[in-house]
Order: C-alpha cells, then sequence, then structure tokens
C-alpha cells in the first residue's frame, strides 16, 4: 500500500508535517504559552525547516528516479542532523543538577558581538537555559518530543530516498 503513495504526495505530506510542528512551536508553546525557545531549540526548528524546504521543493518539482533520491537524501540528512542536535539536547535536560552548565549569553546578543563560527560552537554546546525542562506532553520534555519527530522524519526521508518507485 505505501508504495502506491506517489513521490509527491509523500514530500507533501513531509512538508505539511513540518508546517504543522512549526505552528504548534511557534503559535502554541512560544506565542500561547509563552515559552521561550532556547538556542538548541532554534536550532533544531532551523533543521525541522530544512526538511520541509527540501521536501517542498521536491514536491514541486516531482523529479523521477535519481532526482528524487537528491531530495530524500537532503531530507534525510537535515533530519539526523537536527535528531543530533535534539539528542543533545535530551541529554543535557537528563545531567544532574551539579554537571548543568552554566547559563550563558542570549543568541541574540552572540551573534551580535561574536564571530559565527564562536557562537555555533557555544550554541552546540548548550546552556543551563537549555537543561530546564519547561513543559511536558505525556511525559515528555519538548527536546524528546522533538527527537521523536525527527526520528519520523528520518525514517520517512529514507524511504523515500530508498523506495524502488
Amino acid at each position: 500500500m505505501l508504495q502506491t503513495l506517489s513521490p509527491r504526495i509523500v514530500y507533501f505530506g513531509l512538508t505539511a508535517l513540518v508546517v504543522i510542528s512549526m505552528a504548534f512551536a511557534m503559535l502554541y508553546l512560544e506565542e500561547y504559552l509563552g515559552l521561550a525557545a532556547c538556542p538548541l531549540c532554534m536550532t533544531q526548528r532551523l533543521f525541522i525547516v530544512l526538511v520541509g524546504i527540501f521536501a517542498l521543493i521536491g514536491g514541486l518539482h516531482n523529479p523521477s528516479g535519481w532526482g528524487r533520491r537528491v531530495y530524500g537524501v537532503l531530507c534525510t540528512i537535515s533530519a539526523v542532523a537536527g535528531g543530533a542536535v535534539a539528542a543533545r539536547h535530551v541529554w543535557l535536560q537528563h545531567l544532574p543538577a551539579d554537571q548543568v552548565p552554566a547559563c550563558g549569553p542570549s543568541l541574540e546578543f552572540m551573534l551580535d558581538t561574536l564571530p559565527f563560527s564562536e557562537t555555533l560552537s557555544i550554541v552546540m554546546m548548550g546552556d543551563g537555559n537549555c537543561a530546564e525542562t519547561v513543559w511536558t506532553f505525556l511525559g515528555l520534555s519538548i527536546p524528546e518530543q522533538t527527537l521523536a519527530l525527527f526520528s519520523v522524519l528520518t525514517i520517512i526521508c529514507l524511504w523515500q530516498t530508498l523506495r524502488s518507485r
């Protein structure tokens, strides 16, 4: 049954999943609940959006053969990279309190004052703000939910890349 789905529909489905997840993050978590995104959250959002952009372009272009695989690989790489950032975030949240890194400056401040490479390094290390668990659903923190989303995205993107049609 899954093989009957056209690659275009799968790419548009991925795009829809990304739009829904970003709407949830920006409209519900940020606007309605008032939760501010930490630097690792922002990085994860970047990778989610990249998956959506590559999937949207793949759906609009609707290539066959190797072209479909190129978009699938780009989506997969973005999903795996985002999953790695989410895994780091989950790891930070599960550190004992005495091992949590100190809170650092805001992302805006770092981008304004530090070279980009240094800002990127600091962001990827995470800080005390990233270790806080401020909201859960079904016992999962936001980074754990995001890691689950990246896992689903990775599986779909890999399937899209490797399927025979």
